[in-house]
């Protein structure tokens, strides 16, 4: 911890002492001096460095404010360059958070995630659809265990050559979402989903442990860039018996 009890930037304080988060409070400053202008478009802000100097406060938290801001378009990564901002208005309407939760009652869940495969390949026609490439992707396959059962596929299709080094990710740790935006040369701004009901068959009913025919919930995401160019595709193919969808909406302030 820090010693400074506030810190003081453009008559914003980060209040060391409240109940909101370092980061959130970061993250609204951050925002200010974007919609101010006094970090204009296109301009590269200050690196992480030399804001935890700035500011008394940890790398982790900087980045996570960052981070909080790339995901919202107004920021974007470039390897080896820096930090740069890529819009200056005020974002409207609602924030959505959408996930797969556990339908595990009365009981201690323990989930793990199962590495089935990762590696370049060619994407199967849906997945070109998606993306709309012919070129190879990276695919990383991976499926959940809840209390050692099977409970959903995890299958990410991602465009390669956008995401540098991804071979290198701890992709069975680390967050997929979270990765890419830390790598990508075009960041995540904004995520297309739909869902729908299958019935489970062949390989899918396999890796799940049901018979064919049982109903499977299917979670597309395509994940699109700030010029809505796709960068990715992930799809979720859970056991329904197992797993249900949870979204959050929240107005944006």
């Amino acid at each position: 911890m820090m010693q400074n009890e506030s810190l003081l930037l453009h008559n914003k304080t980060v209040d060391r002492f409240g109940q909101e988060k370092f980061y959130i409070q970061l993250t609204r400053i951050f925002l200010d001096e974007i919609t101010s202008g006094r970090w204009q478009l296109e301009q590269q802000i200050p690196t992480e460095e030399d804001l935890c100097k700035k500011y008394n406060i940890s790398k982790i938290t900087v980045r996570q404010a960052i981070n909080n801001l790339a995901t919202e378009g107004y920021l974007t990564k470039i390897q080896g360059k820096g930090t740069f901002v890529t819009c200056t208005l005020p974002a409207e309407g609602l924030a959505v958070k959408t996930r797969l939760t556990g339908d595990m009652f009365g009981e201690e869940v323990k989930a793990k995630k199962e590495i089935l495969f990762k590696g370049v390949k060619e994407p199967p026609e849906d997945v070109r659809n998606y993306l709309k490439t012919d070129e190879p992707v990276y695919c990383v396959l991976c499926k959940r265990l809840v209390n050692k059962e099977p409970a959903y596929l995890e299958e990410s299709f991602i465009r390669h050559h956008l995401f540098p080094g991804i071979e290198k990710a701890d992709i069975a740790t680390d967050s997929l979402y979270s990765v890419l935006q830390e790598s990508g040369v075009k960041k995540i701004f904004k995520v297309v989903q739909t869902v729908e009901a299958q019935l489970g068959k062949g390989d899918y009913a396999e890796s799940l442990g049901i018979r064919d025919g049982a109903p499977l919930l299917v979670v597309h995401r395509l994940l699109l860039s700030y010029d809505s160019s796709p960068v990715a595709y992930i799809r979720f193919t859970g056991r329904s018996d197992k797993y249900k969808l949870q979204t959050e909406f929240e107005k944006i302030r």
